[in-house]
């Protein structure tokens, strides 16, 4: 086989990758958190996308430096032992049980705009959401094949609303009928940027995606680092544009409803087609909760082969779908849903996202971590050790705190394995 036939990716596809898995669901309700800090957030963006790509950039090195290692987890224990190993992974698992409650909220809230009673009933929100992640939990039990053509069908869809905000942004912006919040005479605030930066990287999450992809990519030593910068700097550059221009042109109570998208369309255009955005946009919210519903299956049932898990998390079905993972991270987002579920979708969904974000940065960190150990990208490195500092702090200590316990609970499943082994 040539060299080009085993690894087909370059620099165009890997940008396509890591731009494909960052636009997700995170966009469709981000403006409506956003919203209270107004101006603060342009900046927070800047601070997250600067954070972001050095963070990338040093996954991308480290994916170089160390090629016969797969995966984020598996770098920190080469750095720092395998408990270390473990904890990153296990976190990175219980981010994914977290994202996806996060997701089945944002989908709820923008069915919210064609069903205002679940803007009302927060247990029936809860239970409709609880109900899309057992819907993308059954998809997933049914093989992979399934899922990725759920997968594709549903990544179609959300170029519509994002399509139809970003032309309609344009055009009110360049014809001055934009209703643009006038900036604060005080200027901006650093908790305000503090905590809208902690907020916006969780819809950059996923800038990893090249790197996890480095045995397909074509000179990935130079491909990788360009691609993951390129891929998140658009990715970024876009967000700002959409997000920002939500939360900024509409008023408080329309920013901070739960489908913004529709919210911005029936202003500037009129209800009707705002109705169709929110119905699209919540499609494309299940079709990310069912990809990291596999995703929710996949990281246990390689933990459990590695023996870091029980090895009853490493049995599979005839398709090789991992159905008890997956049936146990389902469960456990069901549970994490249910605890939380009096909230508002808006507040429900801002404490998820922060919850997941952290959860994930540790995983960042001890990436960073590991950069400064072996010496590799050591700029990068710094900035992304402090950038991930400072975003857990931002965070709140709720969110990183529980996120550091959930980490420690942990370590009587991988004792239980090793005991095992």
């Amino acid at each position: 086989m040539s060299r080009g036939a085993a690894r087909p990716l370059g620099l165009a596809a890997c940008i396509a990758l890591v731009m494909g898995n960052m636009i997700g669901s995170g966009v469709f309700l981000l403006p409506a958190s956003l919203a209270p800090y107004g101006w603060d957030a342009v900046p927070g963006w800047f601070v997250t996308i600067g954070g972001a790509m050095a963070l990338a950039f040093v996954i991308a090195r480290l994916t170089v430096h160390l090629p016969d290692v797969k995966g984020p987890s598996q770098m920190i224990a080469r750095a720092f032992g395998p408990m270390a190993g473990f904890a990153n992974g296990w976190i990175y698992w219980v981010s994914i049980i977290t994202a996806n409650v996060t997701i089945a909220v944002a989908a709820v809230a923008n069915l919210s705009d064609l069903l205002p009673v679940l803007a009302r009933e927060p247990l029936l929100a809860a239970l409709a959401a609880t109900g899309a992640i057992w819907t993308a939990t059954g998809v997933n039990l049914l093989g992979a094949r399934v899922a990725g053509a759920t997968q594709l069908a549903t990544t179609l869809v959300k170029l519509l609303p994002l399509g139809v905000v970003v032309i309609l942004l344009l055009v009110t912006l360049v014809s001055g009928t934009a209703d643009v919040v006038p900036f604060p005479a005080t200027g901006f605030s650093a908790n305000g940027i503090t905590v809208s930066a902690a907020l916006t990287l969780w819809a950059l999450l996923g800038f990893e995606s090249a790197s996890a992809a480095a045995d397909k990519v074509a000179d990935p030593t130079r491909t990788i680092p360009r691609a993951t910068l390129i891929g998140t700097g658009l990715t970024g550059a876009f967000y700002i544009l959409v997000c920002s221009g939500i939360a900024l042109t509409l008023p408080a109570a329309e920013a901070q409803s739960g489908s913004p998208f529709a919210a911005f369309v029936g202003h500037y255009w009129s209800p009707g087609p705002a109705r169709l955005v929110a119905l699209f946009a919540a499609i494309s919210c299940l079709g990310a909760l069912n990809g990291w519903t596999l995703l929710q299956g996949e990281v246990p049932l390689a933990m459990a082969r590695a023996g870091e898990l029980p090895c009853w998390l490493a049995a599979t079905d005839a398709r090789g779908t991992p159905v008890r993972a997956i049936l146990v991270s389902s469960l456990a987002a069901t549970l994490l849903l249910v605890a939380n579920s009096l909230q508002g979708l808006v507040a429900l969904f801002t404490a998820m996202a922060l919850l997941s974000t952290s959860a994930t940065l540790w995983l960042y960190l001890g990436c960073s971590l590991a950069s400064l150990r072996f010496r590799v990208a050591l700029p990068a490195a710094m900035i992304g050790t402090v950038y991930a500092l400072w975003t857990l702090w931002g965070a709140g200590w709720q969110a990183s705190g529980l996120s550091l316990v959930l980490m420690v609970l942990g370590f009587p499943l991988y004792w239980w394995a090793r005991r095992e082994r």
